[in-house]
C-alpha cells in the first residue's frame, strides 16, 4: 500500500545524501518534497502541516547542523516524526479485571468487520485465550452465517440465536452473549454489530444501544485503510457518536495510496490496535508504529520478520537444527525441504524480502518472484528416495532423470537444485565453523607461512582480500529470487542464538574440554 509513498521518500533522501552540509534551503526544499509525496500519498492536510512543521523545526536546530552525517539525521528525524504520526508506541488491548473482557467491533458495511472478527478471535486464540464470537449483525443478508464459517476455521466458539438476514434483536443477542460466556468459561467476547452504505443516525443508534447494553472494555473501530480521506471523516463520526476506544485497520494489502493509514491516529486521537494486511485469518498481526514507519521509509522490518519465522518454526524442529549444527553433522535435503514448506508458511516471498533493510531498491526484481518455484523444488525433492535426501552424492546422472521425470520438470532444473544445496550445504558448514564446531574436514589456514625448497619461508599471498574471498563464496539465491544472498558480515556474533555450552562441550569430548 505504501510502495508509491516510499519510493518518493527514498528518492528525497538519496538526493541529500552525498551533502556534506545542510542549508535552511536544502531543508526547506526536502521538507516540500516530502509534504507533497504525503499529499499525494492521501495524507490528511492537518496531519501534514503538523508533520512538515515539526521536521523543519528539528532539522534547522543543532540537531542536523551538528550532525558528522546530516542527511541521515534527516533521515531519524523523519522516521522519530513519523512514528509519533502513527502513535508512538504500540497499544495493546486493555483487558477486564474480572472476565470476560467484552471487545464490540464499529465500522461501516464493507469495512471488514466480520472477517475481522474471525482473524480477531484466531489472534487471540494463539494468545491463550477463549473468545466468543457473537453475530450482533442481523441486518445484512448472510451476516450470521459467514461469522459461524469463520469461527469454525478459526477454531473458536460462536453465539447466534438469530437467523439474521433482518431477524432478531441485536440488542438482546449482545446482552444474552455475555451470560454464556460466563457459562461456557469464555474470557474475551467479541461482538460483531451491524453497518450501513454511509453513516445515519438509525446505525449510530443501535451501535449506542449495544455500547450501553454491554458496556464494553474495548470499543474498536474498523476502518478500510483504501477508503481514503472519507475514512478519516468516518471514524471521527464514531468517535463522537459511539465513543471508540481504538481502530483497526483493514485491507492494508491494498493498492491504494493509503495516507487514511497515516491519518487517523493523529486526527481521531485514538490508537492503532491491530492491522489486517491479507485475506487469510493468519494475515492479521499487532500494529507497531515503529515497525509501520520503518518499513514505509524502505528501512525493512526485521522483528517481524523474525517473529513470523518463530511462529512457523516448532520448537523441536529449532532443538534438532541446533543439535545438527553442535554435532556438525551435515545439512540434509530433507532439511532443506522443511525449511522450504516453513517459509512458504509464512507467507508470499516477495512481502518477506520487503521486510529486509535495504531490499526497497530491489522492488521490481522482488515483484517478478514467482512462489511456485518454492512448489516445484517441493515435487523435485519429494520425488527422491529417503536415502536419496540424506546424501545428495548418490544422485548419479539416471537418477536425476528419474527425478525430472517424477516431478515433472526438467533434468537441468534438477541440477540447478542440487548446485543450491550444495551452497547452502556449504554456507552451514561454515557457520558450524565460526562457532568453533569441527566439520570433519582438516583445512589449512591461508594465513600459514610455509618453507620452499631450501627452507625459506614464503608469505601466501591472498588476492583480492577478505572482502573479495567472501564475495567469491556469497551463496546464490534459488532461481527465480535472482542475485546472491545479503551480506551477512554487518550482523554481530550476539545475533546468533544462544548455545547450551554444557552440551556443547560434551560433544567435543574431554581432549577439548580440557582446552
Amino acid at each position: 500500500m505504501f510502495d508509491a509513498l516510499s519510493d518518493r521518500l527514498s528518492g528525497i533522501f538519496e538526493s541529500i545524501r552525498g551533502k556534506g552540509r545542510l542549508t535552511d534551503a536544502d531543508i526547506d526544499a526536502t521538507a516540500r518534497e516530502i509534504r507533497l509525496a504525503l499529499l499525494e500519498a492521501d495524507v490528511a492536510l492537518p496531519v501534514v502541516k503538523t508533520f512538515i512543521a515539526q521536521i523543519k523545526e528539528r532539522c534547522k536546530g543543532a540537531e542536523v547542523s551538528k550532525a558528522l552525517n546530516p542527511a541521515q539525521q534527516i533521515v531519524k528525524v523523519v522516521n522519530e516524526e513519523l512514528v509519533a504520526i502513527l502513535g508512538g508506541e504500540t497499544r495493546r488491548i486493555n483487558y477486564a479485571k474480572q472476565p470476560p473482557t467484552v471487545i464490540m467491533l464499529a465500522g461501516l458495511q464493507g469495512a471488514g468487520k466480520t472477517t475481522l472478527a474471525g482473524k480477531l478471535a484466531k489472534w487471540l486464540k494463539g494468545d491463550g485465550h477463549s473468545p466468543l464470537l457473537v453475530a450482533a449483525d442481523l441486518q445484512r443478508p448472510n451476516a450470521v452465517g459467514q461469522l459461524q464459517v469463520l469461527a469454525e476455521r478459526a477454531g473458536v466458539a460462536a453465539y447466534a440465536p438469530e437467523p439474521g438476514s433482518g431477524v432478531g434483536d441485536p440488542v438482546k443477542v449482545a446482552t444474552d452473549s455475555i451470560a454464556e460466556a460466563r457459562q461456557r468459561g469464555h474470557d474475551v467476547v467479541i461482538v460483531d454489530t451491524a453497518g450501513r452504505l454511509g453513516i445515519d443516525e438509525e446505525m449510530m443508534q443501535q451501535a449506542r444501544d449495544i455500547r450501553d447494553a454491554v458496556s464494553p472494555d474495548e470499543v474498536l473501530f474498523v476502518i478500510d485503510a483504501m477508503v481514503g480521506q472519507d475514512a478519516v471523516n468516518t471514524a471521527e463520526a464514531f468517535r463522537d457518536g459511539v465513543g471508540v476506544t481504538g481502530v483497526v485497520l483493514s485491507k492494508l494489502d491494498g493498492d491504494a495510496r493509503g495516507g487514511a493509514a497515516l491519518s487517523v491516529r493523529h486526527v481521531t486521537g485514538r490508537p492503532i490496535l491491530f492491522a489486517s494486511t491479507g485475506e487469510k485469518l493468519e494475515d492479521f498481526d499487532v500494529f507497531h508504529p515503529d515497525r509501520m514507519s520503518s518499513r514505509i521509509l524502505g528501512m525493512g522490518d526485521m522483528l517481524t520478520l523474525i517473529e513470523q519465522a518463530e511462529a512457523v518454526f516448532e520448537e523441536k524442529q529449532k532443538e534438532e537444527y541446533t543439535e545438527k549444527l553442535l554435532k556438525g553433522e551435515d545439512f540434509t535435503l530433507e532439511d532443506f525441504l522443511d525449511q522450504m514448506q516453513a517459509i512458504r508458511k509464512m507467507g508470499p516471498i516477495g512481502n518477506l524480502l520487503k521486510m529486509m533493510p535495504g531490499m526497497g531498491q530491489m522492488k521490481q526484481q522482488i515483484d517478478s518472484i514467482d512462489d511456485k518455484q518454492i512448489d516445484r523444488t517441493t515435487a523435485i525433492i519429494r520425488s527422491m528416495t529417503p536415502a536419496e535426501r540424506r546424501d545428495s552424492a548418490l544422485i548419479n546422472g539416471s537418477r536425476r532423470l528419474r527425478i525430472a521425470n517424477g516431478s515433472g520438470v526438467t533434468v537441468s532444473e534438477v541440477n540447478q537444485l542440487l548446485a543450491r544445496f550444495k551452497e547452502a550445504q556449504k554456507m552451514m558448514r561454515q557457520m558450524s565453523g565460526a562457532m568453533g564446531v569441527p566439520t570433519g574436514k582438516a583445512t589449512k589456514s591461508p594465513y600459514t607461512k610455509r618453507k620452499g625448497k631450501k627452507g625459506a619461508k614464503k608469505k601466501v599471498v591472498r588476492r583480492g582480500g577478505p572482502a573479495a574471498a567472501q564475495q567469491q563464496q556469497a551463496p546464490q539465491l534459488p532461481a527465480g529470487l535472482g542475485g546472491q544472498m545479503p551480506d551477512l558480515s554487518q550482523f554481530n556474533a550476539a545475533d546468533l542464538p544462544d548455545i547450551d555450552l554444557e552440551q556443547f562441550l560434551k560433544q567435543q569430548g574431554p581432549k577439548d574440554k580440557d582446552k
